[in-house]
């Protein structure tokens, strides 16, 4: 059976996950929007009010899909808790590569320019990142369990702290415009959760 056809909708939301990520948000029109997605501007208001709210749409569906592509990856197949914990680390830091806008965050591309201005959009970027980064925590927990790993922090702050390594790194990547002090940073994050779990680096 053939795939179905985009509708005007989700071809608007894929536009504006290209196009802001390579243009920013504030930086990006509806009449680009439009046009990346091939509809008319009548069909963008039908859907979405304003350009705030195809954000919030965009960034719903940029949570869904790093969930599914995440979750479906191949280091989810390792019985050890922990080695899917670092294979999700090493599987992040592997995909800094190519073009800066291909690689880095949607939601925390849009939460930098609207995080004061646009409360609602900044809502829906905190429950993206935030959603995403909890889905870490039951391997963070049963490694910690399995491994005999104590310490006063809690599984959910190490998630979060993926994410705020993760999120500078695309910074430092924008800004150097390429991915080498990226995935630096990766890799440190890597080794730093090979030391809090006792675990030797590879090559040791």
């Amino acid at each position: 059976m053939a795939p179905a056809k985009e509708t005007a909708r989700e071809k608007l939301i894929g536009a504006a996950v290209k196009v802001v990520r390579e243009r920013g948000f504030n930086a990006t029109s509806v009449d680009e929007l439009c046009r990346e997605a091939g509809v008319t501007k009548g069909a963008f208001f039908h859907h979405f009010p304003s350009k705030t709210d195809l954000g919030i749409a965009a960034a719903e569906a940029w949570k869904l899909h790093a969930n599914a592509l995440f979750g479906s990856a191949p280091y989810m197949a390792h019985e050890d808790p922990l080695d899917r914990f670092l294979g999700y680390l090493e599987f992040r830091r592997d995909m800094l590569t190519g073009e800066v806008s291909e690689f880095t965050c949607l939601a925390g591309t849009i939460v930098q320019e609207s995080y004061e201005t646009l409360p609602d959009l900044r809502e829906a970027c905190h429950d993206s990142i935030w959603g995403h980064a909890l889905t870490l925590v039951p391997d963070i927990e049963a490694a910690r369990a399995r491994h005999g790993i104590g310490g006063a922090w809690t599984s959910e702050s190490l998630a979060l702290h993926t994410q705020a390594v993760l999120q500078g790194a695309f910074i430092l990547a924008k800004a150097s415009h390429g991915a080498a002090a990226a995935r630096d940073s990766a890799d440190h994050l890597i080794r730093y959760v090979r030391m809090l779990f006792n675990k030797p680096e590879k090559d040791a």
